[in-house]
């Protein structure tokens, strides 16, 4: 990384994501950021792609909060509209994902390359952990509710808070 043609040492590092829920995973990636930068904000994004987000971004944020409050250097926020604007208003140096396998490199490249086209902020890939390299919010989400125990692929307040939601669905119907 350079600024004014010099090299510097990357201090504070964003971590995006649409978390929906926060899985061990993303813990994974996000405790292992913050044993290398100084500070990480982990960022809560509106992803116009994902349709029918299961918790509000206000949710995604506070699961997120009580996830990490062990982490003293990490904050958690969110925000709407493009990564790269976002970068600047922070002022991050780098952008950190976590990439469970091949496949996820391939779709996160191209984004990493228009950030860096648009912001001059790289992006670092982080390798999930093995024993989560199945999991996602996805096959999570759907898991749990078919009633299937996912205890052991959500951290501990996510967990609270989707069994919660499940309940109030239940009384619901």
């Amino acid at each position: 990384m350079k600024r004014n043609g010099r090299a510097t040492i990357a201090t504070h590092a964003i971590l995006p994501g649409s978390f929906d829920p926060p899985t061990n995973g993303h813990l994974d990636v996000i405790e292992r950021a913050a044993k290398c930068f100084a500070r990480v904000t982990v960022a809560v994004v509106v992803n116009p792609q994902k349709r029918s987000p299961m918790f509000s971004l206000d949710e995604r944020e506070s699961m997120l909060k009580s996830c990490t409050a062990h982490l003293p250097t990490v904050s958690v926020t969110h925000f709407r509209g493009l990564l790269a604007d976002y970068v600047k208003d922070i002022e991050a140096d780098v952008i950190v994902k976590g990439l469970r396998a091949v496949s996820d490199f391939e779709s996160e490249m191209s984004t990493a390359l228009m950030n860096r086209s648009l912001s001059g902020v790289d992006t670092l890939f982080l390798m999930s952990d093995q024993k989560y390299s199945f999991v996602s919010s996805s096959i999570v989400k759907e898991v749990f509710f078919l009633g299937g125990d996912v205890a052991a692929l959500v951290p501990e307040p996510a967990l609270r808070i989707m069994s919660a939601k499940r309940a109030g669905a239940h009384r619901s119907t």
